[in-house]
């Protein structure tokens, strides 16, 4: 169960380029996007100071040893096959992505698991003070760009315009890796205050130490060879799949079937809808009432016991047998 690997530094802008075009994508038995507001935040202060972020695990595709199902990365429509599966990342690249590449509002949660959209905001002049931290220059804004306070009778920061953004010094983030957008917005912002030497001297200073800092930001990429073992990968997957978010075992055993073609996550869904479906009608099986409120991972625990229990009694009578015929 050898595998085979290589391993190197890769700029994110390349990453997040693969992503876009679809050439990379997740495997299809990946859990969902969970991260929340804050720590996006946290991972763009990192990213923005050129602190580590973890390493990243691909897997080539296309391969005859595995056959996992892909999809794409949230803020990505493409019907293209993707070159390269993320095995282990996938919060990490999918906060960058659609919080500075991706042009969309960022769908996440707040620290109290609520849904909302944000945007993210660089504070220009916040980012170069030395005992402001990073995190505090980073701002969350609301969908339609106006952060409130007072149950929304108070207007903190409006940045609905571009206007609004050059007036309170706040650089969007999502085009921070589009350079030719990083520059209209820094002629216009520079025009907006008449090329005033001050407003000069400091964007080129934001843009010398966190701008470029952002866009020549690599990570450790650790790449599997399509050849690598189905069981091989799935050890991997369950190895390196921590990253602050536990996997289930039933996510665990997804992974494990996954590479066989058949998608345990769909199977169950269904099987659980017609739990929930034939209780709710009042069916005549009382199994279904009590099915109704099991987990994925209770029902796959019950079946494999089950499964047990008969293997070990086939086991039982088949020894019972051999020992008749033995002895005579």
């Amino acid at each position: 169960m050898a595998t085979s690997f290589k391993s190197n530094d890769t700029n994110v802008s390349d990453i997040l380029r693969a992503i876009s075009d679809g050439r990379n994508q997740l495997p299809d038995f990946q859990r969902g996007w969970v991260w929340d507001d804050n720590r996006i935040k946290s991972l763009i202060a990192s990213i923005s100071n050129s602190y580590p972020v973890g390493a990243l695990m691909f897997l080539e595709y296309g391969g005859d040893n595995v056959r996992f199902k892909y999809r794409t990365f949230t803020g990505v429509s493409t019907e293209t096959k993707p070159d390269v599966l993320v095995l282990d990342g996938q919060q990490r690249l999918t906060s960058i992505f659609t919080a500075m590449y991706c042009r969309d509002v960022v769908p996440t949660r707040t620290d109290k698991n609520q849904p909302i959209k944000r945007y993210y905001y660089l504070n220009v002049v916040e980012c170069l003070k030395n005992e402001t931290n990073r995190e505090d220059a980073i701002l969350s804004i609301p969908e339609d760009k106006v952060l409130r306070s007072d149950f929304g009778r108070q207007i903190d920061l409006n940045l609905e315009t571009k206007e609004k953004e050059f007036e309170n010094h706040m650089f969007p983030l999502n085009i921070v890796y589009d350079f030719g957008a990083c520059s209209d917005w820094r002629n216009d912002y520079q025009r907006f205050y008449n090329h005033d030497k001050e407003i000069l001297d400091r964007f080129t200073d934001f843009d010398r130490y966190v701008l470029r800092v952002i866009q020549d930001y690599k990570i450790p990429v650790i790449t599997l060879d399509r050849v690598t073992p189905k069981e091989a990968v799935c050890q991997v997957f369950e190895n390196v799949n921590t990253g602050g978010v536990s996997l289930t075992v039933f996510e665990l055993m997804t992974a494990t079937y996954a590479v066989d073609n058949f998608e345990l996550r769909k199977d169950w869904e269904q099987r659980s809808t017609d739990f929930k479906s034939k209780s709710t009608l009042g069916g005549n099986d009382p199994a279904n009432a009590v099915l109704s409120d099991v987990s994925a991972t209770d029902f796959l625990t019950a079946v494999t016991l089950t499964a047990d229990t008969k293997l070990r009694r086939q086991g039982a009578k088949l020894l019972a047998v051999n020992v008749r015929m033995f002895y005579g």
